[in-house]
C-alpha cells in the first residue's frame, strides 16, 4: 500500500487542525475520537475509515471534500 497518501491525509489534518486552535486532546474530543488515534492520523500510521474521515472533517466544521484538498 502506498502509505504517501496517509501521510500527505495526516499533514493536512494537522495544519487544518492547527488553523483552528486545537490540540489532539480537543480535537479528538470534538470528534469523538481517542486522541492517540488522531495523532497517530497525522503522522500517517492509521488508514481512517470513511466514517471517521466524516467524524474528522465534522470537527473541522468543513466538507470532507475540503479536508481532502492536499
Amino acid at each position: 500500500m502506498n502509505n504517501s497518501i496517509l501521510e500527505n491525509f495526516g499533514q493536512q489534518l494537522k495544519k487544518l487542525r492547527i488553523e483552528k486552535n486545537l490540540t489532539q486532546e480537543q480535537f479528538a474530543k470534538k470528534c469523538g475520537l481517542h486522541k492517540n488515534y488522531i495523532g497517530m492520523v497525522e503522522r500517517g500510521e492509521r488508514n481512517p475509515s470513511l466514517i471517521n474521515i466524516e467524524l474528522i472533517a465534522k470537527g473541522l466544521e468543513i466538507s470532507i471534500s475540503d479536508l481532502m484538498k492536499f
